[in-house]
């Protein structure tokens, strides 16, 4: 056309000064060209394309004028915009003149929406270019004392949401589409085994009070110290793991059809350590023995069967002691963008800083962590599973069952959170209670800690998707392995 000529030929004069932006022009003139013939081409590109996305200024305009009588049930014509575009000088030609042959030269309406994503690719390439240079300016600018780790931390930010815009889809959405995602959630649930909307835990009955892990969940998962939380999350994370398959989908990318890829950010123990649990775990070799090294040839060879089992689940371990929560964040968003991220397991919250904000007390820094913890559970859409510790008062009671009253530090926690777990042996307690030896009450002990014996009760003190209540399970301590209690041996429910 031979507007889009000029206007292509002031631009190539403009390249001959200096370096210009990734642009298309003509796909921008051929876009609103399309819109103006047929306004219902506007809603090819209404749910991810704005004004700023287009290089040209007169065509930013044009645009959102267009969507603004669009949207206000008008038509958009080059009849109805020429009373709001204004008279301006367009390589000789006036505004009005300028969208009239934008009509009449408009080839279809059919390729509207691909003109619209090459707008778009552009402008987010437009975007990354800003970010790239932001970096060395700040890299050659910043102050003697500012961290480079704030500033990488940054620039991850920053590229993970321009990951996230690149995508042709977000915003609002009619209520329709969400209630077609949950009868599809629904209609996969019913479909797939055991009945689950979430991902299963590989625990019969969490799995049936919760219905698996559900994605953007934040669950708490807290306890006394020696009650089991890290060993109950490893043997979760395991489960997970070790059911993950996947399907590769037309565009390349690999969709989990089932199980999940999984991270766990281990600040207490080293990823050694982990490694060694979840061995004994799953090759039933205690796992003192295996660090002593007393184990048999046969155990051995059951070690390195086992091992080469782990070996190649989508199991990532992070084992970065005092790490910040910002840096946590940032790392969770790399290892969704580049291997995929199904769930994410933190070991545990108390372990984890702040922003240090001047001023800011502990309770303050575990109120942001939580709303950090819950804002990335949604954004990336995995459940965030993070364990935490109780206050002592749980010892100072007879009943030593935790409450929600119990989690230590912060009310946030209970907030912020969409499940709240605890972790509770009665045996643990019961073992430094012990007669002395041949009176009625050491009878009276044995007998409690034979029916303790191995028994473990998950208590769900919190659920906003539906009731709460204690589930047993079988707790081996040789090998800190938690699994399903028989039938006769359930808890029964309470609501």
């Amino acid at each position: 056309m031979a507007t889009a000529t000029a206007l292509v030929t002031r631009l190539e004069t403009r390249e001959a000064e200096y370096r210009v932006q990734p642009h298309n022009i003509e796909a921008e003139q051929a876009l609103l060209g399309a819109i103006l013939v047929n306004n219902d081409a506007f809603y090819r590109v209404s749910d991810f394309l704005l004004p700023d996305h287009f290089f040209e200024p007169i065509h930013q305009r044009v645009f959102e004028l267009t969507s603004s009588l669009i949207r206000a049930g008008k038509i958009a014509t080059p009849i109805t915009l020429k009373t709001f575009v204004g008279e301006m000088d367009l390589g000789g030609i006036t505004a009005s003149q300028y969208l009239a042959r934008l009509a009449a030269e408009a080839t279809t309406v059919i390729n509207a929406g691909d003109y619209g994503r090459t707008v778009y690719d552009l402008a987010i390439r437009r975007q990354l270019i800003g970010v790239g240079e932001d970096l060395v300016n700040v890299a050659y600018d910043s102050p003697v004392d500012a961290a480079p780790r704030e500033q990488i931390e940054e620039a991850e930010r920053k590229l993970y949401e321009l990951a996230e815009k690149g995508r042709y889809e977000g915003g609002f959405q009619k209520f329709d589409g969400a209630l077609y995602t949950a009868i599809d959630m629904a209609a996969k649930a019913y479909q797939r085994a055991g009945g689950l909307s979430g991902i299963s835990s590989g625990l019969r009955d969490l799995d049936h009070r919760m219905g698996g892990l559900q994605p953007s969940d934040l669950i708490v998962l807290a306890g006394r110290p020696a009650m089991g939380k890290t060993s109950l999350a490893t043997n979760i994370a395991f489960n997970i793991a070790k059911a993950w398959r996947g399907e590769r989908q037309t565009d390349g990318t690999i969709k989990t059809v089932d199980g999940g890829i999984v991270a766990f950010f281990s600040l207490e123990m080293s990823a050694d350590q982990l490694a060694t649990r979840i061995v004994a775990e799953q090759s039933g070799i205690s796992s003192y023995k295996i660090r002593q090294g007393r184990i048999t040839e046969a155990d051995f060879a059951k070690l390195t069967d086992v091992a080469a089992q782990i070996e190649k689940l989508p199991l990532y371990i992070d084992q970065t002691g005092g790490i910040s929560i910002a840096q946590l964040v940032a790392r969770a968003r790399r290892l969704k963008r580049q291997k995929g991220l199904d769930v994410l397991f933190i070991d545990y919250l108390q372990l984890l800083s702040g922003s240090n904000k001047n001023g800011q007390n502990r309770v303050q820094e575990l109120t942001e962590i939580t709303t950090s913890l819950k804002a990335l559970a949604k954004e990336l859409a995995v459940p965030i599973v993070a364990l935490s510790q109780l206050s002592r008062q749980v010892e100072s009671r007879d009943d030593k069952r935790p409450q929600l009253s119990d989690l230590r530090e912060s009310g946030s926690i209970e907030q912020d959170a969409d499940v709240v777990m605890f972790v509770y042996r009665e045996e643990y307690y019961l073992k430094g209670k012990e007669p002395r030896p041949g009176t009625e009450d050491h009878n009276k002990w044995i007998i409690e800690m034979e029916a303790a014996h191995g028994v473990a009760e998950l208590i769900i003190g919190k659920q906003r998707h539906g009731p709460t209540g204690a589930i047993a399970l079988q707790f081996d301590a040789e090998v800190t392995r938690f699994s399903d209690r028989a039938d006769d041996m359930r808890l029964p429910d309470r609501e």
